[in-house]
């Protein structure tokens, strides 16, 4: 499957690893400290904290969970499926996901913390939009698995077997990109606080932007050759 991809999902994947691991470093870096791209710790927390008896803490992790389940979920309606077709309606989820992130900044920069289950939503969102749009093969909110399906490769290629190039640099692409987010949102954190939610979100629209204008474009190159094909 990711060898049929088109060429620009590397740049795309890289965008929005970038973009997540952005978000999920302000997370981290914010009041609560909490993870935001991924649910792993997040329900191993739920977990101990059914028996340890921390019920606001309880409450506040499975709103985490739900706010990411419930992205995930829209991108799931919208999109229908998780075969990849252009055409599909990717640039308005882009667009819901920048208004969730720039709707956390007003509750986060008071220390509420419905804003960090709206920032979860925006990852669901964006989560379920790449494993929709790539054919559930990557996700770039996380790179567990990833990191993962590295180590199986590699541990092929010693028993000698070949190694896919184009499944190696797409994987490598997100992870670098997840990382290069974090290390942003160390340097810009200190300085723009929650408002930092700010350049994910412009990213989106920009993102919604160049897929609208492209989709117009494919469109009317489409009704251009029509004629001719039906001359044919």
């Amino acid at each position: 499957m990711i060898s049929k991809l088109p060429k620009w999902v590397e740049y795309g994947a890289f965008v929005l690893a970038l973009t997540a691991g952005y978000v999920n470093g302000i997370g981290l870096l914010g009041f609560e400290h909490q993870a935001i791209s991924h649910l792993s710790g997040t329900a191993t927390l739920i977990g101990t904290d059914i028996i340890n008896s921390h019920p606001v803490k309880l409450v506040h992790l499975l709103s985490i969970l739900a706010g990411f389940f419930g992205g995930a979920l829209l991108s799931g309606f919208i999109l229908k499926d998780g075969t990849l077709s252009l055409g599909r309606r990717y640039d308005f989820l882009l667009i819901v996901e920048a208004a969730l992130l720039l709707g956390a900044i007003y509750p986060m920069s008071h220390n509420a913390v419905y804003g960090l289950y709206l920032a979860a939503a925006a990852c669901g969102i964006q989560n379920g939009l790449v494993t929709s749009y790539s054919g559930a093969i990557v996700r770039t909110t996380h790179i567990t698995g990833i990191i993962t399906d590295l180590g199986l490769m590699f541990g092929a290629r010693l028993r000698g077997q070949p190694v896919n190039r184009r499944k190696l640099v797409l994987f490598v692409v997100i992870t670098v990109g997840f990382v290069l987010g974090g290390t942003l949102s160390a340097m810009l954190f200190p300085i723009l606080q929650e408002k930092a939610f700010v350049l994910p979100a412009m990213v989106c629209v920009t993102l919604a932007f160049i897929y609208r204008i492209y989709m117009r474009r494919a469109r009317i190159h489409l009704k251009a050759i029509a004629p001719n094909q039906a001359r044919d």
